[in-house]
């Protein structure tokens, strides 16, 4: 029941006016773990996006979880999870940032809104 009405309230933020484009959905945190570099398959992730990405597939559909990662509102579902490259390139990260999520096992802070998500390095 909760993952359906986060989904329903995710596509009907979607679908408002240019005006809410700031609408802010949550925010989480998560530890990058080695886990997170990899997919489901054993590949290596080399892509900073792709890796944010597996962290929230590991947490929700896996159960693969960090002791600093949190629950999000957003991402449970499979659908919401492909839109996160696209909303990542809207927001705020630098080509650095994106160096030490693909290079390290960063904590991060994750803000996710309507058309855009911002995220922080916090070590």
């Amino acid at each position: 029941m909760r993952k359906s009405i986060a989904l329903m309230l995710f596509v009907f933020l979607m679908g408002l006016a240019p005006a809410a484009k700031a609408e802010f959905l949550g925010s989480y945190y998560a530890r990058l773990s080695l886990d997170d570099h990899y997919n489901s398959k054993g590949k290596r992730l080399k892509n900073a996006a792709a890796i944010v990405r597996q962290d929230r597939a590991n947490y929700h559909r896996f159960h693969i979880r960090d002791g600093e990662d949190d629950w999000d509102s957003v991402f449970g579902s499979k659908r919401n999870r492909a839109h996160m490259e696209r909303m990542l390139n809207r927001g705020s990260w630098t080509k650095g940032l994106r160096k030490k999520i693909i290079n390290r096992t960063p904590l991060i802070h994750v803000e996710i809104y309507r058309d855009f998500i911002n995220l922080k390095v916090l070590d």
